[in-house]
């Protein structure tokens, strides 16, 4: 005697009940996120508006009423600005772009290098370097100012270009991103390859090491660079010729003027924008190097 099971069929159903209610949470919390990032962005972009709108404004308009509605004095304000003095103001601009581009260019093959030998090479003491390099990401470099205009001092560098443009060629951050993007992608296998061709340890960090570092270190020498450019305590300490200030503290020098000439109000705001246009270049023309690689790298490390 055969004794048969019969299992009913299940009918095809709609999703559960509890599958629509995760879609629809997913949903609002997408929408929340979005509008969280709105507001965000409104609020890091709102003074760069403000700073736009207030330079093509009179100096009565500035003070006399708060709109958003643009005026017709930019180019007024520009001129009066680049007639400071001279074009004291584009002498400002030069030496901010050489502190800035030579102290974050030599920053970053520093930090390059020093990542580079330190993820991939084996020596004494290597863990206590590290973490040495780990401390000094946590100080603010408003704790070195004092420290290293002391040390400079004493060898007559102050109130030079090299009083900015040394304490800005080492960064221990940029050497700590470069340590973690050369340990997650450069394997050790290429490195042995070019060694077995003859390659020595300098020609094998510049034709193999650096061209695989690419991504990260144009996300190193960004940082750099927009650290140096707005940098006001280090060359406020060091320089006291106003012909060797950056923008920064150019511009702080034209504010203190405007307790007793407010017209030279409207003169930092102008400057205030054209300083921001060559950070704004060099994002856009530096963008198609990123990669998600360094965050990958920081996962892997």
């Amino acid at each position: 005697m055969t004794i048969s099971t019969v299992v009913p069929a299940v009918p095809a159903t709609a999703a559960p009940p509890a599958t629509a209610r995760n879609r629809r949470g997913n949903r609002r919390n997408s929408t929340l996120a979005t509008v969280l990032l709105l507001l965000g962005a409104l609020y890091c972009l709102f003074p760069v508006l403000w700073v736009l709108i207030a330079s093509t404004k009179s100096s009565g308009e500035l003070f006399s009423t708060f709109t958003l509605a643009p005026s017709t004095h930019l180019f007024d304000n520009i001129g009066d600005l680049f007639a400071y003095r001279d074009g004291l103001y584009w002498r400002w601009m030069a030496n901010t772009v050489l502190y800035a581009g030579v102290g974050s260019a030599v920053s970053t093959l520093i930090s390059a290098m020093a990542g580079f030998a330190l993820a991939k090479y084996d020596f004494p003491g290597k863990k206590f370097v590290f973490n040495v390099i780990l401390a000094g990401v946590l100080v603010p470099g408003v704790i070195l100012a004092i420290p290293q205009y002391l040390l400079l001092a004493k060898v007559g560098l102050t109130n030079t270009y090299w009083s900015v443009l040394l304490p800005s060629m080492i960064s221990p951050y940029g050497i700590y991103l470069s340590r973690i993007f050369a340990a997650a992608t450069i394997p050790t296998e290429v490195l042995e390859a070019a060694r077995i061709d003859g390659a020595g340890d300098w020609r094998t960090f510049g034709r193999v090491v650096l061209p695989m570092m690419k991504s990260g270190l144009v996300t190193v020498f960004l940082f750099q660079f927009v650290a140096i450019w707005n940098n006001f305590m280090l060359p406020y300490i060091m320089l006291g010729d106003d012909h060797l200030f950056p923008i920064t503290v150019g511009l702080s020098g034209l504010l203190n003027q405007g307790a007793s000439q407010p017209a030279m109000y409207i003169t930092v705001v102008t400057g205030a924008l054209i300083s921001i246009i060559p950070l704004v270049a060099l994002f856009l023309s530096l963008q198609r190097y990123w990669r998600v690689d360094l965050g990958a790298g920081a996962v892997k490390a």
